[in-house]
């Protein structure tokens, strides 16, 4: 294979990697690091033998990634306050394929991203590659290097986790993008009693500010605390100067970011359940917004 195919071929599969990666991290960084290595890997392979790309590709990504994860669990213990995955615009003016959103989809929601944390490394590895993309069970086995059968069992518990677990959320995309646009315009507008209106009275908001900047640090509960909260965020936002916040794609569903300078600030990724909003999952720690990239236009 000749410079250029191998550079067409990885190229052709980078999206998929990266999503791979991003879904077993949680991390935007991470998941970058762990495919410019697997591309290390792949220039520096000998391919003779390799009857499909996409897989061995796949398979070179998912173990780069597992050694992180691993590695990364321990870091995490001492995190300061809840830890939340980082989170990711899916949709901008510079990159509007409908198809590269769909691809990310639900499936890496924050709320999805948040239960997978509970999952040990191998579990969350099986779950990603059999659950979610769909590998066969022998190719997750080669992977992880384990039987079939281990991979069998892993995968059913880990879906059983998970599904217990995963905050439900609306199917109707429009229903989720109103519900959104009407928290939006409530903090915007500092009305309380409309916020509290699109808030389910058991919600639940965790705030990652990792120790950088100001964040609760353990999770808020029920719609008038959740609501003040919030109103303290919008209130201090309107004092710094620069400011723009914008309803966009965060992790394939409504949310809301904002950036200051054209720096990113923070993320707000509301879960939205029969019409209210059941979670409310706020990054602020700048290490984590990497994601958010620039601000997109302001829609007219």
């Amino acid at each position: 294979m000749t410079e250029a195919a191998q550079l067409e071929s990885f190229d052709r599969h980078r999206r998929l990697l990266f999503t791979v990666v991003y879904q077993m991290l949680g991390s935007v960084a991470d998941a970058e690091d762990v495919v410019q290595d697997a591309w290390l890997r792949w220039s520096a392979a000998d391919r003779g033998g390799v009857a499909d790309d996409r897989a061995y590709l796949v398979r070179i990504a998912s173990r780069l990634a597992l050694d992180r994860l691993r590695s990364a669990r321990s870091r995490r213990e001492t995190y300061v306050g809840p830890w939340l995955p980082e989170p990711l615009v899916t949709e901008s003016a510079a990159d509007p394929d409908p198809a590269d959103v769909a691809e990310l989809g639900e499936q890496v929601s924050l709320a999805l991203l948040v239960v997978l944390e509970t999952l040990s490394p191998v579990e969350r590895a099986v779950f990603v590659l059999r659950e979610v993309f769909g590998l066969p069970t022998g190719e997750v086995a080669r992977v992880l290097g384990r039987s079939e059968a281990a991979v069998r069992q892993l995968a059913h518990r880990s879906r059983e986790h998970v599904e217990a677990r995963q905050p439900r959320f609306d199917a109707d995309r429009q229903a989720h993008r109103e519900v959104t646009e009407q928290f939006f315009a409530a903090i915007a507008g500092g009305d309380v009693d409309a916020l509290i209106a699109v808030l389910a009275p058991g919600v639940v908001l965790i705030s990652d500010g990792g120790g950088k900047v100001s964040a609760a640090r353990r999770p808020i509960v029920g719609a008038d605390k959740v609501a003040r909260f919030l109103m303290g965020i919008g209130a201090k936002g309107l004092e710094i100067p620069g400011m723009q916040v914008r309803l966009t794609e965060v992790n394939g569903l409504p949310g809301v970011a904002a950036w200051v300078g054209g720096e990113p600030f923070v993320s707000i990724s509301p879960v939205v359940d029969d019409g209210r909003i059941e979670q409310v999952l706020v990054v602020a720690n700048p290490d984590k917004l990497a994601g958010l990239g620039v601000p997109p236009p302001e829609t007219p």
